[in-house]
């Protein structure tokens, strides 16, 4: 079983919610949940990779399920959300760790090899485009913008919290319960995503991920240099399947995967797959890592 429990960063001044799978001294490895999830949405990928021997950290972000939600827009810069990631890591005593994101977290691991590649060795990537790339690739492709509306509607104030809530979040549901393959998220799945959506500020909390992004402005294309991996379902309502190749470009060392009857909801419809492509890729991590000269 993990062990779940509230982590205190101090610098960063929040809570975050964490179920740590896995040995103590196993390679350490951060997985990082989307939009609208937390990080239970990782539990059957955590429990695989746990029982080959990965220290595997997996957190509600900030702003969703039980970590905390601090106000303002700023609270969720692409900067405070990464360094959310290094404290959690610093906290737990870990050094360098590979980083896996879906959705918003792959944007949050994009960022993190691209700003602090000396202390990440690694990241791997689930249906999420590289930050710099969205906004132009969607002015070049009309169908990506029209399924990006909903990005440009959660910048209003109050009206996408109002939409969202309106009758037991039907909306959040649809988003996924109805892009996803038949029978892949459960009642019990919904039922406690709606008791987290319905805590006072989560919608608000959730939606400035959006906000900040927006306000930000263009983003840096810089070049990934770390070793990455992008798991790409195919059917993703979201996300045009050209944004993997677009991403994959800008990696020095980068492989792409794509799975194609997966959704967006790759690591929930496909977890024994999703699980055996970042196994070999962790796995090969960690013995680059052990062979490493080490400073004398």
């Amino acid at each position: 079983m993990p062990e779940d429990r509230m982590v205190r960063l101090p610098r960063a001044g929040v809570r975050l919610r964490l179920a740590a799978h896995g040995p103590l001294d196993g390679p350490p490895v951060i997985l990082l949940h989307g939009f609208p999830e937390t990080g239970s949405a990782w539990d059957p990928v955590a429990t695989t990779l746990a029982a080959q021997g990965f220290r595997v950290l997996a957190p509600d972000q900030r702003g969703f399920g039980r970590s905390d939600r601090p106000r303002g827009i700023e609270a969720y810069s692409l900067d405070r959300l990464a360094e959310d990631v290094l404290e959690l890591a610093a906290s737990e005593g870990i050094g360098r760790f590979a980083v896996v994101g879906h959705d918003w977290g792959g944007i949050v691991a994009w960022w993190l090899a691209m700003r602090d590649p000396a202390e990440v060795s690694r990241i791997a990537v689930l249906n999420a485009p590289h930050p710099a790339t969205l906004a132009s690739f969607a002015r070049r492709n009309p169908r990506q913008a029209l399924r990006s509306w909903y990005v440009l509607f959660f910048q209003l104030p109050f009206l996408p919290e109002a939409a969202l809530r309106a009758r037991g979040c039907a909306l959040l549901v649809r988003s996924m319960v109805g892009t996803a393959r038949r029978g892949t998220f459960s009642a019990e799945d919904i039922a406690r995503c709606r008791a987290d959506w319905s805590q006072p500020g989560a919608l608000t909390a959730m939606l400035n991920w959006y906000r900040a992004l927006r306000r930000r402005g263009p983003l840096p294309s810089g070049r990934v240099r770390l070793p990455t991996l992008l798991i790409w379902g195919e059917r993703d309502a979201f996300l045009e399947p050209g944004l993997a190749e677009t991403a994959i470009s800008l990696c020095d060392d980068g492989r792409l995967v794509r799975l194609p009857r997966a959704t967006h909801w790759l690591h929930h419809e496909e977890p024994s797959v999703v699980s055996t492509q970042l196994a070999g890729f962790l796995r090969d991590g960690a013995e680059r890592e052990e062979r490493a000269p080490q400073p004398q």
